[in-house]
């Protein structure tokens, strides 16, 4: 699908502005966090295929080029625009690494007119798979390998949210979705149950739950909470015995205390005879709700989280950038005031203590430093095929096993700082000095 008219106008003056100078030499730009949010010791890449999706498909298609006419551009620059494509090459770090902040997540090198036109939805893919994936990954480790399922699509801000959430919280390792057409594209499982409408439309609870049996036996997950929480397991029960559904039963709990009604349930439904019944809590859980009833010992085999993991609730957005490197085979930088950068087309090495944060041609550190940089695209193609869910939660429940536990805490946890090698700590300090002779010179 083309994307010239994806970006923000600033990009486009920009854009316009080297290819009239002819300015068309080759540009690196970084993207990466600068700082962490507060409560994350982590963070899970997530994003790239679909920015490798937008970058195979760049272009300016003719109504664009006449919108922008429309808005003040004129015919040299759209003539300028009309045939660009992006021909250059992504290296990136693999969906479903952990990475930190200051680590590039993804660097693009191209003529530095595309390279910028790009920026905007690079940042946009980026920012919000990783922001989701990260929150997803809080709540696997809260609830210790019990089923989580993603119920975000209602909450999300906008359908391509909804698809974004199912799809990063599966790499991080939920079980399931409640997103059918999600489901569907990515091939995930689907999941749900009923809402509290359904029982309501009955005029009895025991009714509806009788008359979603009989047409849904293969899974069967009765929502108990409609009128009163414990009565409603007992109807439950009556019609588990009444109906027998071949298939997997349960209850699902949505309002009150979760720990007790848990328990009780738990209780009737064992001296029911219905061991095998799962109990499912849901109601706007967030991971630190869901790391205390597991830590109680609360009797749940799997959770249901919408709200908070679909808008990433107490961390919305994680503080992205896309900053020029290089430019023209010179080293640049930015010297800004707490937004200063490092100059030069990096790789981040991972080893056993630490990360180690240098210059893409350098020899890795030491010998089991391994590099988390991959060429993903070259001359404006993908490299490789896209991988599989599977293969990226097999990326990030690795990277988890080896992370330290104070950076893995959902609370008060500990960053992780990539420590940089003497040959970018050099480099940073000559091109610092040489931006700085610049500047006095022109004075």
């Amino acid at each position: 699908m083309p994307g010239g008219l994806r970006t923000d106008l600033y990009e486009l003056n920009m854009a316009v502005s080297y290819l009239r100078r002819g300015m068309d030499g080759e540009a690196t730009f970084s993207l990466y966090v600068r700082d962490m949010p507060k409560e994350r010791g982590f963070l899970v890449a997530s994003g790239l295929e679909d920015c490798l999706r937008f970058l195979e498909g760049f272009s300016f298609e003719d109504d664009e080029l006449d919108h922008l006419g429309r808005i003040g551009f004129d015919d040299r620059a759209r003539d300028d625009l009309r045939g660009l494509r992006f021909e250059g090459e992504v290296w990136a770090v693999p969906e479903g690494r952990i990475v930190h902040a200051n680590e590039p997540i993804l660097e693009v090198t191209a003529p530095i007119a595309v390279a910028q036109l790009v920026e905007t939805v690079l940042l946009n893919q980026v920012t919000l798979h990783t922001t989701i994936a990260s929150k997803a990954a809080r709540y696997v480790i809260a609830a210790e390998r019990r089923t989580m399922v993603d119920f975000s699509f209602r909450r999300t801000h906008g359908i391509e949210a909804a698809r974004a959430a199912a799809r990063a919280s599966a790499i991080a390792g939920f079980g399931a979705t409640s997103n059918v057409e999600a489901a569907r594209e990515l091939g995930l499982d689907v999941a749900g149950t009923m809402a509290h409408s359904f029982v309501a439309a009955f005029d009895d609870e025991r009714n509806a739950f009788r008359a979603f049996a009989e047409d849904h036996p293969g899974k069967t997950t009765f929502l108990v909470d409609t009128y009163d929480t414990i009565e409603g397991v007992r109807h439950a029960i009556e019609v588990f015995k009444e109906v027998a559904p071949g298939g997997e039963i349960g209850v699902r709990l949505d309002s009150g205390n979760l720990d007790e009604l848990s328990r009780e349930a738990r209780r009737m439904l064992d001296h029911a005879g219905l061991a095998d019944a799962r109990i499912f809590a849901s109601g706007g859980l967030d991971e630190s709700e869901v790391d205390d009833l597991v830590r109680s010992g609360a009797p749940v085999d799997a959770f249901g989280v919408g709200t908070q993991l679909g808008v990433s609730a107490d961390a919305p957005y994680v503080d992205t950038v896309y900053k020029l490197v290089e430019f023209a085979g010179r080293p640049v930088l930015k010297l800004s005031s707490a937004k200063a950068t490092a100059p030069g087309r990096k790789q981040v090495w991972r080893g056993p203590k630490e990360d180690v944060l240098g210059l893409r041609d350098e020899a890795a550190p030491g010998p089991n430093h391994e590099p988390l940089l991959e060429p993903v695209m070259r001359a404006g193609r993908r490299l490789v095929d896209p991988p599989t869910i599977a293969d990226m939660r097999a990326r990030f429940e690795r990277d988890l096993a080896a992370l330290p536990h104070k950076a893995a805490r959902l609370a008060r946890p500990e960053h992780v700082v990539a420590h940089r090698t003497e040959a970018l700590a050099t480099l940073t300090a000559e091109t610092t000095e040489a931006a700085r002779r610049r500047l006095r010179s022109s004075d």
